[in-house]
């Protein structure tokens, strides 16, 4: 896995890339790819790479790469698992390669078919690859996003990198903020693609390929999952069929040049993946946890049952309130506001893993594929609930609690499913997976930020938009492309990606492998959600190979306890910053309400940990990257 990087200022053939620059670019990549960098400068071209070696260690394996004849130039993050494969192919047509390493199938692979070539691809990557004869400069994204791509276009110049940080090392590009983007990031918790926080940057959206020639820039989609063709097996040959399916995904994924293992969480899909690779390996899978001190955020117990089972060389790492000093240079790491608080112990169970393996597997995707949040049930559920019903529910739950039950998670969700029961289900979606509600952003944006936004779009047009993009699929089919499309890509990958990079490791995701995600689009959602069992067909499939407890244990999601950690040793940290002058000048937000959602949260009158989170995450992202402070 590596760090990626490029300037391309052939419209201003005056003023050549320097080497300065690049190596500048490459330098905050670093953590990337700490083993090895090069570079490649041809007059107006400029390529960067930070190398993290895990297939073919040698010097043959440096980037950036060319081909024979040094007309083509090639920079890689990622892996491409049927890489032998399509080698062997190449090579009966002639093809001569000079090392062993994936990268070099893409550029042969370019020769023979050009951007057709990404039809080929399994794995996850992003690359630039430099066309000298035609001048143009083809980016390119796999399929779900899991590596992930920036770019800007300014002042005649087009640059490219793996993380924003790198582009903002041109003194040409200016750390200015859209403001546009803070309704979407309050929404979300992230700033949707192709936009990001920073004027002029922008993410090369997953599954799509950018060509820049000439000035001019085109981008088109090369994949989409299909959910409109479903299979005809029945329940035994389906689940069989996952088995296989999965199986496979984990067993190209084994293949390395350094040490792997594998991030245990003792949820299913993990455990899945430890289990099949205890399978497929002659000695014991390496695997790693977190947990809380908190029993209720807390899920150790289960991952020692899997890790008893398979016999794993298991390690563990308690995450505590002080874990928090950390959050400035997360903030550094994610380069933009990022409001999923489950970046913090994802970041640390990558620093413990990172000190045995080089490479860990994980269960991400599982949940997308197989409908694994309750949101799904409950609105299948809710589509059949009354009007007048959900109405009173909504009224009951509001008015007749207490404090200490408000401020309780489970009642929390209780009475956000019954206040938007009755909506249509785009809206009821919408409402059910955002940060701060439309109606609160009412409260908490001053008079001239809401004077500024008033002719902007509502951040419901992103989710709308997704809807619109799937319109016919059953409901539950419908969720899934929504959240494959939008919260897989935005949220969790880019954490993953982050959490796992910043600690120099990589990440493989089995349950993400395009051919895996295909067959289980496939699958009818009635046997993915039956009988109230949610991920119904892949429990099926793992009956008798994953222990009991495991397959028969609700969900608990990746969360942290920061709803105590506000009202306890994190409470006057969170005043401290967010009723700051320096905040409040910024403008956005009426310091007043700001102040009502701290002494609701420290006085148990709500749950808004989340809300705070995402808040703290802002303002400490515009004391780094916009005021410049040295807080790391």
């Amino acid at each position: 896995m590596c760090g990626i990087c490029g300037k391309i200022n052939i419209n201003n053939p005056a003023s050549p890339v320097t080497e300065g620059l690049i190596r500048s670019m490459c330098g905050v990549l670093k953590h990337r790819g700490p083993d090895d960098s090069g570079i490649y400068i041809n007059g107006a071209v400029g390529l960067g790479h930070s190398r993290l070696s895990i297939i073919d260690l040698s010097p043959a394996g440096r980037q950036p790469m060319s081909n024979e004849d040094n007309t083509l130039w090639l920079v890689l993050n990622g892996e491409i698992y049927n890489f032998i494969e399509l080698r062997k192919g190449l090579e009966a047509k002639g093809h001569k390669f000079k090392s062993h390493t994936d990268t070099e199938v893409i550029l042969h692979l370019y020769e023979e078919k050009g951007v057709d070539c990404l039809k080929d691809l399994r794995g996850m990557f992003a690359f630039a690859l430099w066309d000298e004869k035609r001048k143009s400069l083809f980016l390119a994204r796999d399929r779900v996003g899991k590596k992930p791509l920036c770019y800007a276009n300014v002042n005649g110049s087009f640059l490219f990198a793996s993380e924003m940080k790198s582009i903002l090392q041109d003194p040409d590009v200016k750390a200015d903020v859209d403001l546009r983007m803070i309704p979407y990031y309050l929404t979300y918790g992230y700033t949707p693609s192709p936009c990001t926080m920073f004027k002029g940057i922008k993410k090369l959206q997953p599954a799509h390929y950018l060509l820049y020639q000439k000035g001019n820039i085109e981008i088109k989609r090369y994949w989409q999952l299909d959910f409109s063709k479903k299979t005809v097996l029945d329940e035994k040959e389906c689940a069989a069929q996952v088995l296989v399916h999965l199986e496979e995904a984990v067993k190209v994924r084994l293949i390395s040049d350094v040490p792997l293992g594998a991030f245990l969480s003792g949820g299913i899909d993990s455990s899945a993946v430890v289990a099949m690779m205890a399978r497929n390996m002659s000695k014991p899978v390496k695997t790693f946890s977190v947990g809380f001190e908190e029993a209720s955020h807390s899920e150790l117990s289960f991952a020692r049952i899997v890790a008893k089972a398979f016999g794993t060389d298991h390690r563990e790492y308690i995450v505590k309130p002080d874990a928090m000093h950390i959050l400035p240079k997360l903030i550094w790491h994610y380069n933009e506001p990022y409001a999923d608080s489950s970046a913090l112990p994802s970041f640390y169970v990558a620093k413990m893993t990172r000190q045995d393996v080089t490479v860990a597997l994980n269960g991400d995707g599982g949940d997308e594929n197989f409908a694994g949040y309750i949101r799904y049930m409950a609105t299948r559920v809710s589509e059949k609930v009354p009007h007048g019903i959900s109405k009173a529910m909504a009224f009951a739950f509001r008015n007749g609690l207490n404090n200490t039950m408000r401020s309780n998670r489970l009642f929390s969700k209780i009475i956000r499913f019954a206040s938007v029961a009755s909506q249509p289900t785009r809206e009821r979606y919408y409402n059910w997976i955002i940060i701060f509600r439309d109606r609160e952003k009412e409260f908490l944006y001053t008079d001239s930020f809401k004077k500024m936004l008033q002719h902007e779009n509502p951040p419901f047009s992103y989710m709308n938009g997704l809807f619109e993009a799937c319109a016919g699929l059953e409901v539950v089919d419908s969720l899934l492309y929504a959240d494959i499309n939008s919260y897989l890509p935005e949220d969790l990958l880019v954490k993953m990606d982050i959490a796992s990079m910043a600690n120099s490791l990589e990440a493989r995701s089995p349950f993400l492998d395009h051919k895996f995600m295909e067959f289980c689009a496939s699958v009818p959602s009635g046997l993915k959600i039956k009988r109230g069992v949610l991920k119904y067909i892949l429990k099926k499939s793992l009956n008798g190979i994953l222990p009991d407890e495991i397959l028969r244990r609700g969900k608990m999601g990746f969360g942290v306890p920061i709803d105590n950690w506000f009202r306890k040793e994190l409470k006057n940290y969170c005043y401290e910053i967010l009723l700051s002058d320096k905040c409040v000048r910024r403008g956005f937000f009426r310091k007043e309400y700001v102040k009502k959602i701290l002494d609701d949260q420290s006085q148990y009158k709500s749950n808004s940990g989340d809300k705070i989170w995402a808040l703290l995450n802002l303002e400490l992202w515009h004391r780094i990257f916009i005021d410049k402070e040295n807080i790391l």
